[in-house]
């Protein structure tokens, strides 16, 4: 959008400090407003009635999050927490609604965000069927890479700040298996595993085993 258009969005929003573990809101809350990350990641996690939780996802700098109970109210389906140190922008369901009102012209750019969403929740899906257990495994690598990497020395460093049972969670697999892929593409001398972070040598090897 034009400078103008933006500035005027952001007068409508407010910026939010957090700190790592800090809840921006909880499952059943209502929702009344979406949340522009501009510093830091966010995890989406949903709750089963056993208690067991689920990573939905991992985002961070540009993304939004929130965004669905703005265009469909009713109670946030999970659980959004920050990474680390984290800032955000909060804009209101009735400040967006005011706004759109005087730039109906650029909802269209709301719309093929939410439609990315969309893509990208519905190729997870597809892969939870289509792909084995390594393969997911790899795609998650590339992923977190595209989003969050970074070139250090030669190779990527992908500071994803995740456990392996979160990681595990987010291709759909047990830990054991997902710990299994993990240690092959080393072995291969693909990747270098860390806590909360890998290392990634053979990026066209993981893309083509993600295939």
């Amino acid at each position: 959008m034009d400078s103008e258009s933006a500035r005027s969005l952001m007068d409508r929003m407010t910026r939010q400090v957090l700190h790592k573990g800090d809840v921006i809101y909880s499952e059943s809350d209502e929702g009344e407003g979406m949340f522009f990350i501009v510093k830091g990641k966010v995890k989406l996690v949903r709750t089963a009635r056993d208690g067991r939780e689920n990573l939905l996802g991992l985002l961070g700098v540009g993304d939004m999050l929130g965004e669905l109970s703005v265009f469909d109210p009713g109670p946030r389906v999970a659980r959004a927490h920050a990474v680390e140190d984290t800032v955000l922008y909060e804009l209101p369901k009735k400040e967006l609604d005011e706004w759109l009102e005087g730039h109906l012209e650029l909802s269209h750019h709301l719309m093929k965000a939410l439609a990315v969403r969309i893509r990208r929740l519905s190729n997870s899906m597809a892969d939870l069927v289509f792909s084995d257990v390594p393969g997911r495994v790899a795609k998650a690598i590339m992923d977190l890479g595209h989003r969050f990497g970074r070139m250090e020395r030669g190779h990527v460093t992908v500071r994803h700040g995740l456990t392996q049972e979160e990681l595990a969670q987010l291709v759909g697999a047990s830990r054991e298996t997902v710990n299994k892929a993990l240690a092959d593409f080393a072995s291969r001398g693909w990747i270098d595993v860390h806590i909360g972070a890998v290392d990634v040598y053979e990026p066209e090897r993981l893309r083509a085993r993600s295939r």
